[in-house]
């Protein structure tokens, strides 16, 4: 859909985009420059295998930044997350020390290395 004549944005332009990614529609509204991206919202993308999250990672940053905890924003400054099913499984083990050490590798990664958060998992404890 297009802005008409006398709309707040130039007649012509963008008002709203429909699409669909993976079976689901998004709908998008053109704002302008007034409404900028933010961390607020993002995409979340299930990556099954490190290959598949090493891929979309350099891809979506291309042209735009990597982050930590597995976000990344793209050239449009869009917010995304990279996340395998694993870091899920394995923040929610009954065993909260197991689930601390996973916590505490993930957060000064940027892209999510999956040996390397079940390393952490399955790390002995340290001493008292």
């Amino acid at each position: 859909m297009r802005y008409p004549e006398g709309s707040p944005a130039p007649a012509g332009t963008a008002m709203t985009v429909s699409f669909v990614i993976d079976g689901l529609e998004f709908q998008a509204l053109n704002g302008g420059p007034r409404y900028t991206f933010t961390e607020a919202i993002s995409f979340v993308v299930r990556a099954e295998t490190q290959d598949e999250i090493d891929h979309l990672w350099e891809k979506l940053t291309a042209g735009g930044s990597p982050g930590r905890c597995g976000w990344l924003k793209d050239k449009f400054g869009l917010s995304w997350q990279i996340v395998p099913p694993v870091l899920v499984e394995l923040l929610g083990d009954p065993d909260p020390e197991r689930s601390s050490r996973v916590m505490q590798a993930m957060l000064p990664m940027g892209n999510l290395d999956i040996a390397a958060l079940r390393a952490a998992a399955d790390s002995p404890a340290a001493p008292v």
